[in-house]
């Protein structure tokens, strides 16, 4: 569930190890044995034979250990030392001492050929958390040559190469089937590229109590069923008691949609509904009324004067705010389109809507060329941002690359400098709050990088701030459930490249 830092991890594991009492060896018995027990679930499919690569620090060390239980279980491992083991120190040399002892077979790469050829298998015990940069020399040559062989590469914490913290890859970096991540996953497992470096990702218990992450103050959780529970404190799947009424579930107001993208609003109303809103108004340019009535029953549609233009450059930001009375949410920003003066026009809708505003699209780019953002005064009630990383760039004034390379920490640090909730969204969407909690989401795929799916999420997010749900549950849930929905979705279709936003509103 806890997703920590590099040195996160160092200071639970020296808190465990100092003020709890359990022995470094200990910790690391328990690792490498639990990297042996999924080695050994591989093996039973591929083969026997296993290279281990050990680097000298404790991420090597763990290897030592993992080959010494891989022998025990009747396979044949072989250590491979990245270093003239004479030279490893602590409890690095005392597992190579143990190893020779129990006369596990072993070899120091000097930079010939390695016999891949002959190996079913490869755990790579090179590089840990307390790495950084990319590989070099001899490190460089084995994780390039491990990558070449073409067996499948089981990596003890995080693949050798990859950031640790951020997800980046830096230069020559394992591709593992499975990644084992002792105790807690870390960032750069759930972050891109290093999520798909780091194949499918396992979390072994070592012996450090899970509870103390909260305790320190990790501040990043996955999220899945148990945050919910037990974090978030919200119930995904959203049971209701029997004895309820449309009233009970929140009025959403979704200002979207102009005459070149009126589809943008049609969705995120829908999509809102889907979400559990009891009642969902669409308040649109008023000469698109007639064209759109009836095309969602369901839904209630309010026209705002726009001069016949067909757009909101027209519309008047007071006649939004009294159609927002009495509404538990406010949706604003699909397909509205830009004009000039618009981000003025936005502010007044940030300072006068006294309900939870969730602002997407259009109106994240007014809010980026608004140059005194940093100057609108606090809202009363919540906002949620959810921009996708070019628009993430625009808010941040930096380049889209840039936000890739650091997700987590981005959305983090501008959702506590503006004091809303931030969602970044992508693959492993980021949901943070101005406290500086987040969450990484873990559902979804790469069939949901469509058109208007963006709309959906911000009107799911919307519906369930309605219903009573703070920002960050609100946010969290939305993207959760709109991920899963996605992913039902695509398992019904021949390729998940087919899916259209329509169908994850069908999912919801």
């Amino acid at each position: 569930m806890y997703v920590v830092t590099a040195e996160e991890m160092r200071a639970l594991d020296r808190y465990t190890i100092d003020l709890i009492g359990i022995p470094a060896l200990v910790l690391m018995e328990n690792a490498g044995r639990a990297v042996a027990e999924e080695v050994e679930r591989i093996a039973a499919v591929v083969g026997r034979r296993w290279l281990i690569l050990a680097g000298k620090g404790n991420n090597g060390a763990d290897g030592l250990v993992c080959a010494r239980h891989l022998l025990e279980a009747g396979l044949q491992p072989m250590v491979v030392y990245a270093a003239d083991p004479r030279t490893l120190t602590g409890e690095a040399a005392v597992q190579r001492d143990i190893a020779a002892k129990l006369g596990v077979p072993c070899v120091e790469y000097d930079g010939a050929a390695l016999p891949w050829h002959e190996c079913d298998g490869v755990v790579d015990a090179l590089l840990g958390t307390g790495t950084s940069g990319p590989p070099r020399g001899i490190y460089a040559r084995l994780v390039e040559e491990a990558n070449a062989s073409g067996k499948p590469i089981v990596a003890v914490d995080i693949p050798s190469g990859l950031d640790a913290d951020t997800g980046e890859v830096p230069g020559p970096c394992i591709r593992a089937v499975k990644t084992v991540a002792l105790a807690f996953k870390k960032r750069g497992l759930v972050q891109y590229p290093g999520a798909d470096y780091a194949g499918d990702v396992v979390v072994r218990f070592i012996g450090i109590p899970s509870r103390l992450a909260e305790e320190h103050g990790v501040a990043v959780v996955e999220l899945g069923e148990q945050s919910f529970l037990a974090r978030l404190r919200v119930d995904p799947a959203g049971v209701r008691p029997a004895d309820t009424h449309k009233g009970s579930y929140g009025h959403v107001l979704v200002a979207a949609g102009s005459r070149a993208m009126s589809g943008a609003g049609l969705l995120a109303a829908t999509a809102a509904l889907r979400g559990g809103c009891g009642l969902a108004t669409w308040a649109l340019p008023d000469s698109l009324v007639p064209a759109l009535l009836g095309r969602r029953p369901e839904l209630m549609l309010a026209g705002v004067a726009d001069g016949g233009s067909g757009d909101w450059s027209r519309s008047d930001p007071q006649a939004l705010l009294a159609l927002a009375a009495g509404k538990q949410a406010l949706v604003i920003g699909p397909g509205m389109g830009r004009w000039p003066g618009d981000s003025a026009w936005l502010r007044a809708i940030w300072e006068g809507a006294d309900l939870p505003l969730v602002i997407d699209a259009d109106a994240l780019n007014m809010i980026a060329d608004a140059a005194d953002f940093g100057a609108w005064p606090a809202r009363r009630a919540p906002a949620v941002l959810t921009p996708h990383p070019g628009e993430m760039a625009r808010l941040a004034g930096i380049g889209t690359r840039e936000v890739q390379r650091d997700r987590i920490g981005l959305a983090r640090r501008y959702a506590m400098q503006h004091g809303v909730t931030l969602v970044l969204k992508g693959a492993r969407t980021v949901c943070a709050a101005p406290s500086g909690e987040a969450y990484v989401g873990s559902t979804g795929n790469a069939g949901m990088a469509t058109a208007g799916a963006g709309d959906v999420l911000a009107g799911v997010i919307g519906a369930l701030l309605a219903q009573g749900l703070s920002a960050v549950q609100a946010a969290a849930l939305g993207v959760y459930a709109h991920g899963a929905a996605g992913d039902r979705a695509a398992a019904g279709r021949r390729s998940a490249g087919s899916l259209i936003a329509g169908d994850i509103i069908a999912e919801l």
